[in-house]
């Protein structure tokens, strides 16, 4: 077995705690920077990470669309519009916390130093926000060139699957890495 009872049951703790806290924080910090209800100022202006996150996505978006020669523009903080065509909405859901939540849990209690995990979750979220980066992009191509998606599946459900897909392989690849590693 490659888990000790010990280990696994240190894993499966850390994990979840590791992922309340990022997902359920995330939730926590978006919930008090929008006005209204328990707005925070403060927390809009220094902790808004899904405004942060929106910002980047549209702007990588933006620029994959431009190498692709489609001219897009930003039509507000939510919105990426085609010069001549349709735009999408980038909603909270758009974000990919959920995926983003398991991947930091994952790297936090997975084993090794803290400079490996480090290094682990930046490379995963990095690859988690470049395939939503091509998702948004082929949601505006698909939106403004009338094209469906396979199996009649939304965006976000092909969002997980591809995410998800990235997240077993790279744990397939740290797990060879580490028990490599043991092997010498």
């Amino acid at each position: 077995m490659i888990f000790s009872d010990k280990t696994f049951l240190r894993f499966i703790i850390v994990f979840t705690a590791v992922f309340l806290l990022c997902y359920f924080g995330a939730l926590f910090f978006t919930g008090l920077a929008v006005p209204g209800g328990n707005y925070s100022p403060f927390v809009d202006k220094y902790f808004d990470v899904a405004a942060v996150l929106r910002t980047a996505l549209i702007y990588f978006s933006k620029w994959v669309l431009g190498i692709f020669g489609t001219e897009t523009y930003r039509a507000d903080e939510y919105v990426l519009r085609a010069v001549s065509g349709k735009g999408i909405r980038l909603v909270y859901s758009c974000l990919g916390f959920g995926v983003m939540s398991f991947w930091a849990a994952y790297s936090v209690a997975m084993s090794g130093n803290w400079m490996n995990k480090a290094k682990w979750l930046a490379g995963g979220l990095l690859i988690i926000f470049f395939i939503n980066t091509a998702r948004i992009s082929l949601v505006l191509q698909a939106a403004n060139r009338g094209w469906d998606f396979p199996f009649g599946w939304d965006h976000h459900t092909w969002f997980n699957i591809v995410s998800y897909i990235f997240i077993l392989l790279m744990i397939f690849w740290h797990q060879h890495i580490t028990s490599k590693i043991a092997d010498e």
